[in-house]
């Protein structure tokens, strides 16, 4: 029995020490670039970061040269639709009425699968958009090892207010599912509220403005006391709200109510955004969104003129930068293919960020606003979430493109 004993203890103290030592040519941590650092994984936690003449380490230690590479957290991704796909192979209004939830739950493994190996360890997806709660189950999915994919955050259904949302297009006496759940009143917003959370929503994601009919321009749709309710009832059980707003109005009537993030913010203002920056609430622009829609509209890019809409979202998202709003990663991915996640912070750099402003924002910025501790940073005790990019990423954010590595949870799911 003794004997027995030795050696479960000696085999237990084999898998603690098992290692794996990471060489790249640089680290990118989560806040600044250092070059000839190395990071140390032990089981699922980064074990050591730093200069790789201090470390010491066991000789069972694995360890992976990444030459000419950049090492750094993995992306956290602020919008995303796993359970959508882009609109140019399939409109949203045949999405929602002609896919059902299981052909889009099969899709979604797919898209996760790509997500994860394009680098992003985490993904924070913002509506189910008709397809009920397929995403929590696809995140449940991923957690039980069934799919490979990012990690979860899900907003489930979504709420709208009654009468803003589509699919549209129907005479008043054709019922067609919708693309989230539509209530009003401040009694039906709570139970709304409640109802999604407790069907396994991480968060709650409202519309605060909308078109009321095709083509129009968006309005606000909630009420404030509506808004304030449904932040008061998530606040209260533990979660937060976040809000689709792309008018003034409807940003105001957000921020007013202690919404966390706002998604799109198209016609924010520089008002608006310095009372974004006061109450510490974040901006996630989705531009690459915005960036494919028009061009899936007939825009040439590089050839045609810069249309409006493109203008328009280049000067919203400089007022939000020099009102120093928090910046949210996000794509809006689903819109436009998934894995392609990068072409979002292209453009974040296009429209006048600096790269490692960039970087920042889809790692520890991402992870301090979406309440993620040990995610976002490779440092002692983190969650070993790591990826490397060919190049450097803070001279050249192409770089983003060619991700030879990735590791999620100390578990290596992709090495070239």
């Amino acid at each position: 029995m003794k004997n027995i004993l030795t050696l479960i203890l000696l085999s237990l103290g084999h898998l603690v020490l098992s290692q794996t030592l990471l060489r790249p040519d640089r680290v990118f941590d989560g806040e600044a670039l250092h070059e000839n650092w190395v990071v140390l994984v032990e089981g699922n936690q980064i074990a050591y970061v730093g200069s790789a003449s201090d470390l010491k380490y066991s000789g069972n230690t694995t360890i992976i040269n990444l030459n000419g590479t950049t090492l750094m957290p993995g992306l956290i991704e602020g919008h995303s639709h796993l359970l959508l796909h882009p609109y140019d192979e399939t409109s949203w209004n045949d999405q929602v009425l002609k896919e059902s939830p299981v052909e889009r739950a099969i899709r979604g493994t797919v898209h996760a699968k790509k997500t994860l190996w394009a680098g992003v360890t985490t993904t924070r997806d913002l509506g189910a958009e008709g397809a009920g709660y397929t995403d929590v189950y696809l995140k449940k999915t991923i957690e039980d090892s069934i799919v490979p994919g990012p990690r979860m955050l899900v907003a489930g259904p979504a709420i709208v207010a009654t009468g803003a949302y589509g699919p549209k297009g129907f005479h008043d006496g054709v019922q067609v599912p919708l693309g989230a759940e539509a209530v009003s009143g401040v009694p039906a917003v709570i139970q709304t509220v409640r109802r999604q959370l407790g069907n396994g929503a991480d968060f709650i994601k409202i519309y605060a403005d909308y078109r009321w009919t095709p083509g129009a321009p968006s309005q606000p749709t909630f009420l404030q006391e509506e808004i304030n309710a449904m932040v008061a009832t998530a606040t209260s059980a533990g979660s937060h709200v976040v809000a689709h707003a792309s008018t003034p109005e409807g940003m105001r009537r957000a921020i007013a109510g202690g919404v966390e993030t706002i998604e799109h913010g198209d016609g924010g203002t520089l008002e608006i955004f310095k009372l974004m920056k006061e109450k510490g609430i974040g901006f996630c622009p989705t531009l690459a969104a915005g960036d494919a829609i028009t061009q899936y509209r007939g825009w040439r890019k590089g050839i045609d003129p810069v249309p409006e809409r493109i203008t328009r979202k280049k000067q919203s998202f400089q007022m939000a930068l020099d009102a120093e709003v928090p910046i949210v990663f996000g794509g809006d991915v689903g819109v436009f293919a998934h894995g392609e996640n990068y072409r979002e912070l292209e453009l974040m750099v296009d429209y006048g960020m600096k790269p490692i402003d960039a970087l920042k924002s889809a790692t520890a910025v991402n992870a301090e606003i979406f309440h993620l501790e040990k995610l976002g940073k490779l440092k002692k005790g983190y969650l070993a979430d790591i990826i490397a990019v060919e190049g450097n990423p803070t001279k050249d954010i192409n770089a983003m493109r060619k991700v030879r590595f990735v590791m999620k949870d100390g578990r290596t799911y992709k090495t070239e």
